[in-house]
């Protein structure tokens, strides 16, 4: 584990120790302490960015295959800040129009609350919001001073959630992850819902094949995958018969600090500025993903940094961005981009995608170089001969992605001196992370 200060509070590992005994695997872990504190947080804290405000809210997708234990991960985050006291779950299957109104009326119900009242009528002040007044002339104004409309949506089979090839839901998140202002949305009976500074969470979980069904590939040019954090694991090997029960000492701790977080966490985010150089530094020298199906995450990689930034701060208290907390973010971020592709398998790639991603599952499995013969055992079921296996190996390996050894295959794995410019730092990571690389 990497060393900490045993003076300061950090929520992130606390929550790694609180989970230590677990089959999940640690970055699992990671993200999902990271992803959780980011929905508890909500807009209580913002960043100023030119002409607009930039929120810690994160879409996260942590993929890995059957077994990795992804479920495991995320209900473990959801329980804890939901005994903190955090409410605005979202359901755990839904259609978009139920999951705006959801969202709609979450903020009317922290409205009243709050104080709101009875509209002069005697209405109810949750319908009109829903489906807006004819007397305004922009309806959409009433909501401007409404509490944020917060939704979590922890979903361990995030299929479940938004369907197949539902193209227009997967828009319509795309457009929240960084709204400002009243989100107006027409629905099919031509009425309008209003949904004031929408602020949703998203922690998912996927296998590789899971997510080629759920998304067609041309979708992988849209918003919403630009927005979109893969988190990719793999199973750690350890067994429980009998898994230990949580620490409630641990859990105690957690839930105290996270209460502490919302008492004293919140407004604008102050800028240090060695945080700010930092900052300037990777974003100009950032030299993006050799996988063209990132393309358009590039657009979005700064706006990713500075959200994790603000998660990081947050986690040891604190509203004042300081380097480190550049760094501990900036590690975090090109680590995950440099599994990125693996997560995403050959979605998006060529006709024989799944065959591909089983290929190369079965060559990362191999703890020796395997041979051709071994590989054609395992898919050749998937290929109508063994020259269409040969291709595919052949354009793995012109991809870089995998290496002729001793008459076989193994993964090629990546190899570059991120830590070079001093604002990657992976021994802040734990050996077992370290070791998906």
């Amino acid at each position: 584990m990497p060393e900490t200060n045993p003076t300061e509070i950090n929520f992130i590992e606390q929550y790694l120790e609180y989970t230590a005994k677990t089959e999940c695997p640690k970055f699992f872990h990671r993200w999902t302490a990271i992803n959780s504190l980011a929905a508890y947080l909500g807009r209580s804290i913002h960043f100023k960015h030119g002409h607009f405000t930039i929120y810690p809210n994160l879409y996260t997708m942590l993929i890995g295959s059957p077994g990795t234990k992804k479920s495991s991960a995320i209900k473990i985050g959801a329980k804890l800040i939901k005994q903190a006291g955090y409410k605005t779950f979202a359901a755990k299957k839904t259609r978009q129009e139920k999951f705006l109104l959801d969202l709609a009326e979450q903020s009317e119900r922290r409205f009243m609350a709050q104080g709101g009242s009875l509209t002069a009528e005697g209405s109810d002040i949750l319908e009109q919001n829903l489906f807006g007044t004819e007397e305004q002339e922009d309806p959409a104004d009433a909501y401007l001073d409404r509490p944020p409309a917060e939704m979590y949506v922890a979903a361990d089979e995030f299929n479940n959630f938004i369907g197949i090839n539902n193209l227009d839901f997967v828009s319509i998140l795309g457009e929240l992850w960084d709204y400002e202002g009243v989100y107006d949305y027409k629905l099919k009976s031509a009425d309008s819902v209003f949904i004031p500074h929408p602020t949703v969470n998203i922690l998912g979980g996927n296998t590789p094949t899971g997510f080629a069904h759920a998304f067609p590939p041309e979708t992988i040019g849209q918003g919403f995958f630009s927005r979109l954090l893969l988190v990719y694991g793999e199973p750690t090997g350890v067994k429980y018969t009998f898994p230990p029960e949580p620490s409630e000492e641990l859990q105690g701790v957690l839930i105290h600090t996270l209460h502490r977080i919302k008492a004293e966490v919140s407004g604008e985010v102050e800028l240090t500025p060695e945080a700010e150089e930092a900052i300037d530094k990777i974003y100009h020298t950032w030299e993006g993903l050799d996988d063209m199906r990132f393309e358009h995450y590039a657009n979005r990689r700064l706006a990713h940094l500075i959200k994790l930034c603000m998660v990081v701060m947050a986690s040891r208290i604190s509203t004042r961005m300081e380097k480190r907390d550049v760094i501990e973010a900036n590690t975090l971020l090109t680590f995950t981009e440099l599994l990125m592709p693996k997560a995403l398998g050959e979605f998006g790639r060529s006709k024989n995608s799944a065959v591909a991603h089983r290929v190369m599952a079965v060559i990362d499995a191999a703890n020796a170089p395997i041979t051709l013969q071994g590989i054609w055992k395992a898919v050749h079921q998937d290929l109508d001969n063994r020259n269409q296996l040969i291709e595919m190996l052949n354009n793995l390996q012109v991809a870089d992605k995998i290496q002729p050894v001793g008459g076989g295959y193994l993964p090629l794995k990546p190899v570059r001196d991120l830590e070079a410019t001093g604002l990657v730092n992976f021994t802040l990571l734990t050996k077992e992370e370290r070791e998906l690389v």
